[in-house]
């Protein structure tokens, strides 16, 4: 951001571009897919961006990534910091060894050993605290105190949020003019990002987010979308799209608000039919947090939720990542006879 500029959101159009010059050397630009099968059955063309090809297997990495080579020299020198124990932390790790500067990751004690090992294995400095957010912020704090690191949200830091917003860039440049695009969203850096620059280049199309309603129904997007506040007060959902569990922050929220048009929850079925049918249809692995777009892409709520007017004929479903974790408490032993 250009010094002494205002703007009313945490990131502009600029701010997107500028990470995309600035990530370029190091992140994948993802392909676009299509699937005529799917497209019969949704009723209208989709595009879909696979960002399970992005580096770390997920789109993380394009906010990581700028957030890292955004720095000033002094900052790099004491790394980077955070809380995390899925695509984000393998993400700032990467994007920090690429950068070799440190990033210390602070993690559940409970995290599986697989993914401690795949931070580690990425150079990232694990450091493990007990499993609640308090003692996740608290460990990140006491880093930053300790080493001078600085702190990377996942979602909720603005040079995240614009190099999420990268995958618009690319996106409309490879399918062209849409009616909307389809995002999964937790703590809102990706949607954020996607609507800030989509909205800009194209001002008519809709964003429409995708989230998990979970077991015990706690759709808070839908909910502070609906009400026009932010919700904290709801519980994270239980769900088998267990990456989409976040809160919305801060300078998320305010772009999630204004800059979207319409959320579908979508229940765990649906996730895993859409699962079901990446997998059979196009033959590429997405987990369940990657397929809920395509959920609420195929739901029967889409339709009411958008009204008589809205009329869809070519969309983009952003498939978000494609780290499946096939350890003993992964959900495809349900699938498995008894031993």
């Amino acid at each position: 951001m250009a010094p002494g500029r205002e703007q009313a959101y945490a990131v502009s159009l600029e701010d997107v571009q500028a990470a995309a010059a600035r990530i370029a050397p190091f992140a994948h630009r993802t392909p676009v897919m299509t699937c005529s099968a799917i497209d019969k059955a949704a009723g209208f063309s989709i595009f879909f961006k696979c960002e399970q090809f992005q580096k770390g297997g997920a789109f993380k990495f394009r906010g990581a990534c700028n957030a890292v080579q955004a720095l000033s020299e002094e900052q790099r020198r004491c790394g980077v910091v955070t809380h995390s124990s899925g695509n984000h932390a393998l993400s700032l790790a990467l994007a920090a060894q690429l950068a070799d500067i440190p990033a210390y990751i602070v993690v559940p004690s409970n995290t599986p050993q697989v993914k401690q090992d795949a931070v580690a294995g990425y150079a990232g400095l694990v450091e493990l605290c007990e499993p609640s957010m308090d003692a996740r912020e608290a460990g990140a704090a006491a880093v930053q105190a300790r080493t001078g690191a600085t702190f990377v949200s996942p979602y909720n830091n603005a040079a995240v949020m614009a190099g999420q917003g990268t995958l618009a860039l690319e996106l409309l440049e490879q399918a062209g003019e849409l009616d909307a695009i389809f995002v999964p969203i937790s703590g809102g850096g990706l949607s954020s990002g996607i609507a800030t620059a989509a909205k800009a280049l194209q001002p008519g199309i809709k964003i429409i987010l995708a989230e998990p309603r979970g077991w015990n129904d706690a759709a808070d997007v839908a909910a502070s979308k609906a009400e026009g506040r932010l919700r904290m007060d709801l519980p994270k959902p239980a769900t088998i799209a267990d990456g989409l569990q976040g809160r919305m922050g801060d300078l998320t929220w305010p772009v999630i608000r204004d800059r979207t048009d319409a959320v579908i929850a979508v229940t765990e079925t649906e996730i895993v039919a859409a699962m079901q049918l990446i997998y059979e249809r196009m033959k590429v692995v997405v987990e369940p947090s990657g397929a809920v777009g395509l959920a609420a892409a195929l739901s029967p709520r889409l339709a009411p939720t958008l009204g008589p007017d809205v009329r869809l004929r070519r969309v983009a479903v952003v498939l978000s990542g494609g780290n499946v974790d096939f350890g003993a408490r992964g959900f495809w032993r349900a699938w498995l006879p008894p031993e």
